[in-house]
C-alpha cells in the first residue's frame, strides 16, 4: 500500500469514527428512564402491576381512600407503548381492594381481590384475565388455599428459550394455627394444581421474608431466606421438587462479619443455566448460586454501598441473560438505580435516575425481547415510568 493510500484509509477511518461516535452516545444515553407514563385512572396508589412479555399490554390495581370508611379501588389493563389505559376492568367503592399478582403461563393475568368485614380481610378471591387481550375478568383462579392463607409471591412467565411449561409456583403461609410456610405448582389459566409443600424449616418462616422464583427445567419452586438477624446465619436455599413434594436444602454464603447478610430481599432463577440471583440486606451484596452445584459467589453492589443501598427485588431477562436488580437508594447515581449483572457475575450497567417508592413490592417489570420495562415512578406510588437497559 502507497503512503498516499494509507493517508487515504486512516482519513476515512477518522472519519467513520467520528460518525460513529454520536450514535454510541445516543445509544448509551436512551439506556435508563424513559419518557412513556402510566397513571392510574383515578389517581389512587398503585398495588401491583405486570406486563405481557408476549404481547404489548399491562395491568395494574389501584386504591385511593375516598372517606366514610370507603376505598375506590380498579383493576386497569394500560398499552405499553403509550402508557395510554386501554380499559376499566373492574371498579369498586366498598372496603374491599385489589392487588395485581403477576402475568403467569401465557398471557394470564392474575389479580387479587381482598374482601374486608370490619377491619379483617375474611376472604380473597382471585380474578384471571385470560388472555390479557380481552381486558376484562374472564373467570377466577381456585387455588386451594383457606381463607387465612396469604400469598407472598407467584412466579411470573418467562420468555424462555426452549422452554414452555406452564407452570408456576406460588409461596404462602397461613396466617394463622402453625404459620406455616409451603408452596405448590399450578397452571393458572387451566385452573390446575399440584401437592401444597411445606417448608419445615423455621428460617422460611412468613416474618422473616423468604422469596421465591421458579427452575422451569427441573420443576422446582427456588427459594431463599435469612433470619435477618445482625451477625446472624447464612441463608438457607430450598429447592422444592413441586412434583413429588420434595425438598433439598443447601446452606447460602454468609456475609462479611461482624453484620452478615440480614434478610435475603430478592431472587430470579435463570433456568436455563440453573442459576440462582438472590440481594441480601446488611452487606449490599449480589449472590450467584450454581443450583446444581449447590456453591454460589457473592459481589458488592457498585460504589461499595453499605446497607441503605442494599439490592431489592431481581428480574431476569433469558434473553438477553441479565439479571435486574432494583436499588432503592443508588450507589451510582441519583435517586433509585437498576444494576444489570451478567450470569457469571459482572456489572453489565448502571441505570440511573429513578425514583423507586418504597415498600410497594416488586419495584420493576421487563420485557426482554423489547430489552424495556416499567418502574414506579418518577413522582409517586400513582404512576408507573418506563425505561430501556
Amino acid at each position: 500500500m502507497t503512503s498516499k493510500s494509507i493517508l487515504l484509509a486512516a482519513a476515512t477511518a477518522a472519519v467513520a469514527f467520528c460518525l460513529a461516535l454520536p450514535l454510541q452516545l445516543e445509544a448509551q444515553q436512551s439506556i435508563g428512564p424513559g419518557n412513556t407514563i402510566v397513571q392510574s385512572q383515578f389517581g389512587g396508589q398503585i398495588f401491583g402491576f405486570a406486563i405481557d412479555q408476549n404481547g404489548t399490554e399491562g395491568v395494574l390495581s389501584e386504591a385511593a381512600d375516598i372517606g366514610g370508611g370507603k376505598i375506590l379501588a380498579a383493576v386497569e389493563t394500560f398499552d405499553q407503548a403509550t402508557g395510554s389505559i386501554l380499559n376499566i376492568v373492574k371498579k369498586i367503592q366498598t372496603k374491599d381492594d385489589f392487588v395485581t399478582l403477576g402475568i403467569t403461563g401465557t398471557s394470564v393475568a392474575l389479580v387479587e381481590r381482598e374482601h374486608v368485614k370490619g377491619l379483617y380481610v375474611v376472604k380473597r378471591i382471585y380474578e384471571e384475565l385470560n388472555p390479557l387481550t380481552t381486558n376484562k375478568f374472564t373467570g377466577k383462579w381456585k387455588a386451594p388455599l383457606a381463607s387465612d392463607d396469604i400469598i407472598m409471591g407467584i412466579s411470573e412467565n418467562q420468555v424462555q428459550p426452549n422452554q414452555a411449561s406452564t407452570t408456576n409456583a406460588v409461596l404462602a403461609f397461613e396466617n394463622g394455627g402453625n404459620d406455616t410456610t409451603f408452596v405448590f405448582g399450578t397452571n393458572v389459566g387451566a385452573n390446575t394444581f399440584g401437592p401444597q409443600i411445606t417448608l419445615a424449616d423455621p428460617t422460611f418462616f412468613f416474618s422473616d421474608g423468604p422469596v421465591m422464583d421458579y427452575n422451569g427445567n427441573t420443576n422446582q419452586a427456588v427459594v431463599a431466606a435469612a433470619t435477618g438477624a445482625v451477625g446472624g446465619p447464612a441463608p438457607q436455599i430450598a429447592l422444592v421438587d413441586l412434583t413429588k413434594g420434595t425438598v433439598t436444602q443447601f446452606t447460602g454464603i454468609l456475609g462479611p462479619a461482624p453484620y452478615h447478610q440480614g434478610y435475603v430481599n430478592g431472587i430470579a432463577v435463570d433456568s436455563q443455566d440453573g442459576i440462582a440471583c438472590t440481594t441480601t440486606e446488611l452487606d449490599a451484596r449480589v449472590e450467584f448460586y450454581n443450583l446444581k452445584k449447590k456453591t454460589g459467589l457473592a459481589v458488592t453492589l457498585p460504589g461499595s454501598p453499605g446497607q441503605l443501598q442494599s439490592g431489592e427485588n431481581v428480574e431476569y431477562d433469558p434473553i438477553n441473560k441479565l439479571f435486574l436488580i432494583a436499588q432503592p437508594y443508588s450507589s451510582t447515581g441519583p435517586g433509585s438505580s437498576i444494576q444489570v449483572y451478567d450470569t457469571k457475575g459482572n456489572l453489565v450497567e448502571s441505570l440511573n435516575g429513578f425514583s423507586f417508592p418504597i415498600s410497594t413490592g416488586p419495584m420493576f417489570a421487563i420485557h426482554p425481547s423489547e430489552r424495556n420495562g416499567f418502574v414506579y415512578g418518577p413522582t409517586g406510588v400513582n404512576e408507573l415510568q418506563s425505561f430501556t437497559y
